[in-house]
């Protein structure tokens, strides 16, 4: 267990990253990424039901927090999940939820 605070800045980043996170298609994006282990916005926005704008506005803001990356193939987009770990929160928040 950890007997130092981390420090502001390092809380802040996380913080960050948190808000990112905290949306209900964004935590969806996440699971599917985790599963698939990548796929294109038209995969995304069709596993979600959803439109495309919507898919690609939730995408942009993970990966401006580096929580997916992008690689581009002529017009088509396909995103991944960076870390693991991101899909880690997600399951933690659904087994707390179950409680």
């Amino acid at each position: 267990m950890r007997t130092e605070l981390p420090a502001l800045d390092v809380l802040e980043n996380s913080t960050e990253a948190l808000r990112a996170v905290a949306h209900p298609i964004r935590l969806q994006i996440i699971a599917i990424l985790y599963e698939s282990k990548g796929l294109s916005v038209s995969e995304i926005f069709s596993k979600l039901n959803i439109e495309q704008a919507i898919a690609s506005h939730h995408l942009r803001i993970l990966k401006d927090q580096d929580i997916v990356s992008v690689r581009r193939d002529g017009k088509n987009a396909f995103y991944t999940l960076i870390d693991s770990g991101y899909f880690t929160i997600v399951d933690t928040i659904l087994r707390l939820q179950e409680k």
